[in-house]
């Protein structure tokens, strides 16, 4: 068949109206970072450099987190009305506690964020507990990285949703890039109506519709998970998915807006 012919046959089955376009209406990324990763990563991103990022693609309010916290409350406090603080602690280290307790309290953090992979800890090890206990007296979200073994897989953090069955988990990724974790995303938060899904990392546009069809329209939620990921991409991912227009503006904004009290 002529090259010409092959545009042709694609043009015939998909009209130009059902390409997807980028939403263009207003967003909560419920998925960004400040600071520099480097090793294997070898990103960064600076304050002015998410702030720039958030113009270009409409996004009314960031949720950041990093590892050094009083970067992220520095900048949380310099731009209260657009960039939202999410307490990042080791669970390992004994101060964990009084750390989450100081900024929920204290520096107006509206989340706590936790990566098992990188602190070396299963998502229902003891240590976590004190932290959920935190994050249900202040009555915030969780946040949790997911899809690599040994420690942050869907089902381990479902035993901690299983637990604390009155704070609310995102798992962050929804599965990452691997179809059985996320499959089994999917499932423990089918299970548990307390997790939410994040979309950030996750290849297969059809699995976030599939979500919001199996979870409802309250529990998915967008994030970019920048500078590890471009905006573009995972804006373009949701917006293939083929989600109604009203979905697509909570999986954008509402969602995340009701779940972190914005």
């Amino acid at each position: 068949m002529p090259a010409d012919g092959i545009g042709a046959s694609l043009a015939k089955n998909r009209p130009l109206d059902h390409i997807p376009r980028l939403y263009e209406g207003e967003k909560v990324d419920a998925h960004a970072h400040i600071g520099e990763f480097g090793g294997w990563a070898n990103v960064a991103c600076s304050e002015d450099e998410l702030l720039r990022s958030m113009k270009l693609y409409n996004v009314k309010r960031s949720v950041v987190f990093y590892w050094d916290n009083e970067l992220v409350r520095r900048a949380v406090a310099k731009h209260p009305k657009r960039l939202v603080g999410c307490v990042w602690p080791d669970p390992r280290r004994t101060d964990a506690s009084a750390l989450v307790r100081k900024a929920l309290t204290e520096w107006g953090f509206k989340g706590v964020k936790l990566h098992p992979l990188i602190h070396a800890f299963l998502p229902n090890d003891d240590v976590v507990h004190p932290i959920m206990e935190e994050a249900r007296k202040a009555g915030v979200p969780v946040l949790i990285h997911s899809g690599h073994p040994p420690f942050s897989l869907p089902w381990s953090i479902g035993e901690l949703a299983e637990n604390f069955r009155d704070v609310k988990v995102v798992m962050l990724h929804m599965g990452h890039g691997h179809g059985i974790y996320i499959k089994s995303a999917l499932d423990v938060a089918k299970r548990f109506d307390n997790v939410y899904l994040e979309t950030s990392g996750m290849p297969m546009h059809t699995k976030v519709k599939e979500a919001v069809e199996m979870l409802g329209d309250e529990r998915v939620v967008y994030g970019s998970d920048i500078p590890f990921h471009d905006p573009s991409v995972e804006i373009g991912r949701v917006c293939a998915s083929g989600l109604s227009q009203d979905r697509l503006e909570r999986v954008f904004y509402t969602n995340a807006t009701e779940l972190l009290r914005l």
